[in-house]
């Protein structure tokens, strides 16, 4: 029976005919035990996460953590861009698999990770805490720096952690095909490596900006398997669109998503994947914060300050909401700082409203803070974050107040990146670097205040792909990007007017 999808407006079948279970006999050789973390200081010195004899080694979570069971308010729910109404199952079912479905719109604590996930994850994770000394010495800083570094998964980056649960459970309903958008590459080369495994084709639509700028990234994905366009691209209504109107378009995250959830729409055997911005996203990253709360535990710190990166908000949420869920109990009380481009300044400069996550206009209606779905950000090379919109349960966060956001313009980021790899020795990607940047002046603060604060940073992924955008810099070549307060203005006046 079909359903009157509400992406793309076409017919599609609500559900599809299992078609066998994906072989998983190579996943037999990987340990299903988690082995002992390790707490990584950059001075050389390696400390047991198992400090004393009553603590325990820091293992790779068993659950997820779904922040909306604990919110004193629910944030609003998706509305049918038709009816205006609440967005139902069957309304999803075009383009994710049941269980995603389910987490969505899960309102449970926890939701238990499956073994095979647990598998994937452990060629990676835990992740290290390091605490940054070299930093912190160059900076003559009292102040204590440590970050999360989710950089050493086998893409580079945090996004393997919701793209091996996605694949996995597409596989587990018989799905054949993947397709996406990616900005930088970080989401599309980690789907490419998730499908890799589990024996799915992945097709990825990536920002033209970031595909001319980042040519290993692309290379990373079709070496994993995935066919890679660049959007907007000829291949789509949607990207012949955008080109009929600019011939030149640098694209943007919301282009890319409307090609990709046209092709999964109008295609049985095809699911769609989102890398950041939907509950289920954001649900799957938080091991990050989960092991990083165990980690401060075993070596008796507790963060004054968590700074991270959003474009979409999933590395950011990854690290945050458990620490939030703490906050919300009454057990700590450290103050979360968002960190954005001043280019694309969602959270600080968008308007909190009901709003297409896409650019064409084929997903539901979200309640969030937003630019505008037409609004194309300027390339800057920070290329996954360049979105229009904001996660809806972070802009829902935000609204409530347990959090904050600043913007940084990316020359300053840069100028931090630099300091970052000259002391820690790693060089971060483009999106950290605002975390990084927004850490180095709060450092800062510190030294005139004196305070001894604990600042907890994410640092999501490392720049090995993304050295041209630092030669850039180190040549001085790089400019600050921002946008004219006309163009945000048009762009605001084309998000739907829905009363909420």
């Amino acid at each position: 029976m079909a359903t009157d999808s509400i992406f793309f407006g076409n017919p599609v079948p609500s559900s599809l005919a299992t078609r066998g279970r994906v072989e998983k006999q190579w996943l037999r050789h990987f340990s299903v035990k988690t082995k002992p973390m390790y707490l990584r200081l950059s001075n050389g010195y390696r400390a047991r996460a198992a400090l004393g004899a009553n603590l325990k080694a820091v293992e790779i979570p068993r659950q997820w953590y779904n922040l909306i069971a604990d919110l004193p308010v629910k944030p609003p729910p998706y509305l049918h861009p038709k009816t205006l109404e609440p967005v139902k199952p069957e309304d999803l079912s075009a383009l994710f698999p049941d269980e995603l479905i389910k987490q969505e719109a899960s309102t449970e604590n926890f939701i238990d990770i499956p073994d095979e996930v647990l598998d994937v994850y452990s060629l990676w994770r835990p992740t290290p805490l390091i605490r940054a000394k070299r930093l912190e010495k160059l900076l003559d800083t009292p102040a204590r720096i440590y970050y999360k570094y989710e950089g050493n998964s086998p893409a580079g980056s945090h996004k393997p952690n919701t793209a091996i649960p996605q694949v996995w459970y597409n596989a587990q309903q018989g799905i054949k095909n993947i397709v996406t958008e990616t900005g930088a590459g970080q989401w599309g080369s980690s789907l490419a490596f998730a499908c890799s495994l589990f024996g799915l084709g992945c097709e990825v639509w990536q920002v033209r900006a970031s595909y001319d700028q980042k040519p290993y990234r692309r290379l990373m994905m079709q070496t994993w398997g995935a066919k890679v366009h660049p959007s907007p691209s000829n291949i789509t209504d949607a990207g012949r669109k955008i080109l009929q109107m600019d011939p030149s378009s640098p694209g943007s995250l919301g282009i890319a998503i409307s090609e990709a959830v046209e092709v999964a729409a109008t295609n049985a055997d095809t699911k769609y994947c989102l890398g950041s911005v939907l509950n289920h996203v954001l649900l799957h990253q938080t091991v990050i914060g989960e092991e990083c709360l165990k980690q401060m535990e075993a070596i008796g710190e507790t963060p004054d300050l968590i700074i991270g990166c959003t474009g979409g908000g999933s590395n950011f949420a990854g690290l945050s909401f458990p620490f939030i869920r703490e906050k919300l109990n009454g057990k700590i009380n450290p103050i979360i700082r968002a960190v954005e481009p001043t280019a694309c300044p969602s959270l600080t400069r968008g308007v909190y409203a009901y709003d297409y996550g896409d650019t064409a206009g084929m997903t539901p209606l979200m309640k969030m803070h937003t630019l505008g779905h037409d609004f194309i950000p300027d390339p800057i090379h920070a290329g996954g974050l360049r979105y229009h919109g904001m996660a809806p349960l972070i802009s829902h966060v935000y609204e409530l107040g347990y959090m904050e956001a600043i913007a940084i313009p990316q020359t300053e980021c840069f100028r931090g990146a630099i300091q970052f790899a000259r002391s820690e020795g790693l060089i971060p990607a483009p999106e950290p670097t605002h975390a990084i940047a927004a850490t180095i002046r709060e450092a800062l603060r510190c030294r005139e205040t004196g305070e001894s604060k604990v600042i907890l940073t994410a640092m999501c992924g490392h720049g090995h792909f993304d050295l041209p955008s630092y030669e850039k810099y180190l040549q001085g070549n790089m400019v600050d990007l921002s946008f004219s307060e006309e163009k945000i203005q048009a762009s605001l006046a084309n998000v739907p007017q829905v009363l909420a």
